[in-house]
C-alpha cells in the first residue's frame, strides 16, 4: 500500500477539519496560494510554509536517519 503524500495528507486533514484553503492559510499565517501549491503537489514549496500548515493541522512528522540512531547508540 502506498503512503499518502504531503499534498493528500494536508488536503484530507483540512477537509476533515471543515476548513477552506483560505481559512487554513489564515490560521497558519501563510498565503492562500501557498496552501493551493502544497495541495497541488508543487515541488518548490518552502519548508517553513509546509511546517506551518502541518502544525496548524496538528500533523507531526518524524525524521529517521541511520546516522542519528548511530549517534544515539554511541551516547549509551
Amino acid at each position: 500500500m502506498q503512503h499518502p503524500n504531503f499534498a493528500d495528507t494536508i488536503r484530507m486533514h483540512r477537509k476533515k477539519a471543515g476548513l477552506t484553503q483560505k481559512a487554513l492559510a489564515y490560521l497558519a499565517g501563510v498565503g492562500k496560494t501557498a496552501v493551493w501549491n502544497v495541495e497541488a503537489g508543487k515541488q518548490t514549496v518552502q519548508l517553513n510554509i509546509l511546517l506551518a500548515l502541518l502544525d496548524t493541522l496538528n500533523i507531526q512528522i518524524h525524521l529517521e536517519s541511520p546516522l542519528i540512531v548511530e549517534a544515539e547508540n554511541a551516547k549509551r
